[in-house]
């Protein structure tokens, strides 16, 4: 066969779709994504940066033979046909999936006149992957990770992308330069930063969101948390001229002008320097080290991913000192989490303090 079609709205496309995909090009020398644009629904991207992601899905694996052509306003079945195709490609997941393809199937036959319709059945794992399954997942903490399970890479940073923009705009929305400067290769969007990065503050923005809908906290309170978040890693690169990386982000903050006093954020920032004296703690202090150090209390394979890529940031250092820097720093917050005292405030440490013991003491055996 010289050409097959997929067609949907992919919003978001998932590792279901590629998958069909992938089966497509097994049956055809080339592959068209016709991309919907349907006026009854209300996709989170428009059709352009749609067609956008799922180019930048295919090229991640390198697919050469796989095209992406927008529909607007004709039957995707039609459109095929018009372009010399004679068959497109869809995944059937369950029954139900059958009786509403099959009926789409013989409308685009008989009615329209259209392409024929393939049907390929997904494995086990892919069974219950669709757009409306993943975003359904967003919102309570962890969302991305579990997202980004059931998703290609383009996709899920389009989406985290997204999310973080909505979060930017509830704060300073007129001024997106700096949104894309802290996005951006120099901050948290840096490709060497494998931990502190754009899911560590999708992680503890979420952290903050959920911490607030279960202690009700003032809007200024979660406001004054947000913003310190967003700047609290904003520089990591070591330290600069005696700064510790936490005073070079404080210093940015306070550089930024996006507030025109700032120094509330700015304690919390410096509040997450670990090695720094408590002089003076800020009320909210307590609460900003919960959000950034929730990670220490999550599930042992979130746990695991984390380790890993803290290496991953410190693999210029060998392996011997890291291990010996390492296990005195996790010693350090196993101490405080065996005292009750590493998560200060009650609705952190009801989540995470014993979950945190054991992740802390299963590292700490693994560098000895």
């Amino acid at each position: 066969m010289k050409k097959i079609a997929f067609s949907g709205t992919l919003d978001p496309i998932t590792n279901g779709h590629m998958w069909v995909v992938q089966e497509a090009r097994e049956l055809a020398d080339e592959v068209v994504v016709l991309l919907s644009e349907n006026p009854f629904k209300k996709p989170q991207f428009g059709a352009e940066r749609r067609k956008q992601i799922v180019e930048q899905s295919m090229a991640e694996r390198g697919w050469t033979n796989v095209s992406v052509v927008l529909v607007r306003g004709d039957y995707t079945a039609r459109v095929a046909k018009r372009q010399g195709i004679d068959f497109l490609i869809r995944g059937i997941r369950n029954t139900s999936d059958f009786d509403y393809e099959n009926l789409i199937q013989q409308a685009n036959v008989d009615v329209l006149h259209g392409a024929k319709t393939l049907f390929v059945m997904p494995p086990r794992d892919l069974g219950s992957v669709s757009s409306s399954f993943v975003r359904g997942l967003q919102g309570p903490t962890g969302w991305h990770w579990t997202t980004s399970r059931f998703m290609p890479a383009a996709a899920y940073e389009a989406w985290i992308l997204d999310w973080l923009r909505k979060e930017w705009d509830t704060l300073w929305p007129d001024a997106p330069q700096w949104f894309e400067r802290l996005t951006g290769e120099d901050a948290y969007g840096a490709p060497a930063r494998a931990y502190h990065n754009l899911d560590h503050l999708v992680h503890g923005l979420t952290e903050i969101k959920v911490w607030a809908a279960n202690t009700g906290a003032s809007g200024n309170d979660v406001a004054t948390l947000k913003k310190a978040f967003w700047f609290h890693d904003a520089v990591y690169g070591g330290r600069h001229e005696g700064q510790s990386n936490e005073e070079q982000s404080a210093r940015l903050w306070l550089a930024s002008g996006l507030d025109a006093d700032g120094t509330e954020p700015a304690a919390l920032i410096r509040a997450t320097d670990h090695a720094r004296p408590l002089e003076n703690p800020h009320r909210l202090r307590d609460v900003m080290l919960g959000a950034d150090l929730a990670i220490l209390g999550q599930p042992a394979d979130v746990y695991d991913t984390y380790a890993a890529s803290v290496r991953l940031e410190y693999s210029h250092v060998d392996e011997a000192s890291y291990r010996a820097g390492r296990a005195a720093i996790l010693a350090h917050f196993l101490a405080a989490a065996e005292a009750g005292a590493l998560y200060p405030d009650a609705w952190f440490a009801s989540l995470y303090q014993e979950s945190a013991r054991e992740n802390l003491a299963r590292e700490i055996a693994t560098l000895k």
